[in-house]
């Protein structure tokens, strides 16, 4: 019997049109995109399907704007008899994206979520004054040789391991300066590749830390119950269930790592997933994952031929 986990994506999977093909075809989609824009108070459909494309990048847009193409596809997938619990033993999303896989398995409304991105990527944004946080990315370096890189380009600025997206490819954070002095270390200590984001914020850093309270008043005023399935959490890389257990590491998220190779390691090892679908916009973490786990299969299913063919596959 094979075991699935539904993985969703984080920022920088956005792209101008998205959802676009979702909102034509199933009238489910329509009404996700709707759900949204009212509890937004803004007409955020517009700016995913027309753009212009530096406004859907905006942190407190392009995190909104990925859950709820995400949870568009859940919903047609419900519609069409795919339910998360019956499919799924997991769910998992890449920083933003683990709301987007809490709202998928129930903890938390729709409306609720969008209005929870909103809020978490203001207060991202406002954290940093603009232009004095980076991100890196450091590519063909181990784990423990980018956590070498960060600590040696620290000289007292924060300079922090981020993100663990896959062996080779980790992501620095923190102050512009021991970013760029990041940057240069690891490419002399033999990364094959090292070289600044074009993100408007230095996540997952201490840094973050006024975007974590401000996360953490959000999470204690909203309703929550226990997802349908465990969520893989990116601070643990281990699952859990309990809403108090949850919301603790909602909030450690804003300034911790996102341990997705672990996590999908984990999935994939003591999880028992044989495949890992990811729902939303974009295949990075369907690339991701062949990479974290050659024997895995990964599958992207966000345009609505992939979700026929997922369907096709899951009730032949």
């Amino acid at each position: 019997m094979s075991k699935r986990a539904f993985t969703f994506p984080g920022q920088g999977s956005q792209t101008v049109g998205m959802g676009k093909d979702l909102a034509a075809a199933y009238p489910e989609a329509r009404a996700v995109f709707q759900e949204v824009d009212e509890a937004l108070g803004q007409r955020l459909s517009a700016i995913m399907f027309e753009g212009p494309d530096d406004i859907l990048r905006l942190t407190e847009n392009a995190q909104p704007a990925l859950m709820a193409v995400s949870l568009a596809v859940v919903r047609v997938l419900e519609s069409k008899g795919v339910r998360l619990a019956d499919h799924a033993a997991y769910v998992a999303g890449h920083s933003l994206g683990e709301y987007s896989a809490l709202c998928a398995a129930g903890t938390f409304s729709l409306s609720d979520t969008a209005r929870l991105l909103k809020t978490r990527g203001q207060a991202m944004q406002k954290a940093v004054p603009v232009g004095h946080g980076a991100m890196a990315a450091l590519l063909g370096l181990d784990l423990e040789t980018a956590q070498e890189v960060a600590a040696e380009a620290a000289q007292g600025e924060v300079c922090d391991v981020a993100n663990d997206n896959a062996p080779g490819q980790v992501v620095v954070s923190g102050a512009t300066a021991a970013i760029e002095r990041a940057v240069e270390i690891a490419k002399a200590k033999g990364a094959k590749r090292a070289l600044l984001l074009p993100v408007s914020a230095p996540f997952h850093c201490s840094l973050m830390q006024p975007a974590a309270d401000a996360m953490a008043q959000a999470l204690a005023e909203v309703s929550m119950q226990a997802p349908a399935v465990p969520l893989v959490a990116n601070v643990l890389a281990q699952p859990i269930s309990d809403p108090a257990d949850i919301r603790q590491r909602l909030v450690e998220q804003v300034t911790g790592v996102v341990r997705w190779t672990e996590s999908v390691t984990w999935l994939t090892g003591q999880g028992g997933v044989t495949h890992l679908a990811e729902l939303g916009t974009g295949k990075v973490l369907t690339g991701l994952a062949k990479r974290i786990n050659s024997e895995a299969s990964a599958t992207a299913v966000g345009t609505p031929a992939d979700i026929d063919a997922f369907v096709a596959e899951l009730t032949a």
